[in-house]
């Protein structure tokens, strides 16, 4: 593949003639650096930059951007790195992780957990320091049918609620209920024995936080950690 390289802490983008969205140049190959994301799957049309973690600067634009949002075009150039950028990462990290129930030494996707990997990068805390830590009105976990679905690891980055349309043709996930109280939830709240789940496991797969963890292999999945893999 052909790259265009603007050096250190400049974007790594592939040159595309039909100006597709392209991203992060951790997902492409012989990447060298991470850039933050959480919520980006390369089969997104329209991607939504809920995570508010992949912001940029391009020249000729006069603010920060979501890279996710913005497409490829002769001569872009991209700084991933500026001191306007990292503030808006580690403030969107501060406010996930103000939700998020993070206990490094007993995390059982430790080894995957994407959130420890940003947080290294961006040079944070596991915490959401200075910000305070909100209390969600949920339970720690929820029963899914054949999943286990546990709120306080979940960032609601819709990864799984796409691949799982995606790969069934089915909507079988959604996100249920408003602000706070965002849960992913089975579509219409439909009987759990009844969901045509083709038990994939694509769902669990991709969840950057192991939110989702399969009944069938429970142990399994838990202790091997999600998939860093957006497809």
């Amino acid at each position: 593949m052909d790259f265009s390289d603007y050096g250190k802490d400049r974007g790594r983008y592939q040159r595309d003639p039909g100006g597709r969205r392209e991203k992060h140049s951790s997902d492409m190959p012989g990447a060298r650096y991470l850039h933050p994301n959480l919520c980006f799957m390369k089969s997104r049309e329209h991607p939504h930059a809920s995570c508010r973690l992949c912001f940029v600067e391009i020249d000729g634009i006069d603010r920060p951007v979501t890279s996710c949002t913005e497409r490829v075009r002769e001569g872009l150039v991209v700084s991933t790195a500026t001191a306007k950028t990292r503030r808006l990462q580690r403030t969107a990290f501060k406010l996930l992780m103000s939700a998020h129930h993070c206990r490094p030494q007993a995390c059982p996707v430790r080894g995957g957990c994407q959130l420890i990997r940003i947080a290294r990068h961006l040079k944070v805390g596991l915490n959401s320091q200075p910000l305070e830590r909100l209390e969600r009105p949920i339970d720690e976990e929820i029963d899914l049918g054949l999943f286990s679905y546990y709120p306080f690891r979940c960032v609601l980055c819709g990864r799984c609620i796409h691949v799982c349309r995606q790969r069934t043709g089915h909507n079988l996930l959604t996100f249920a209920g408003r602000g706070l109280d965002t849960v992913v939830a089975l579509f219409g709240g439909g009987d759990v024995a009844a969901a045509p789940c083709p038990q994939c496991g694509a769902c669990a797969t991709v969840c950057p936080t192991g939110a989702l963890v399969p009944k069938w292999e429970h142990g399994k999945a838990a202790s091997a950690g999600p998939s860093l893999q957006a497809s």
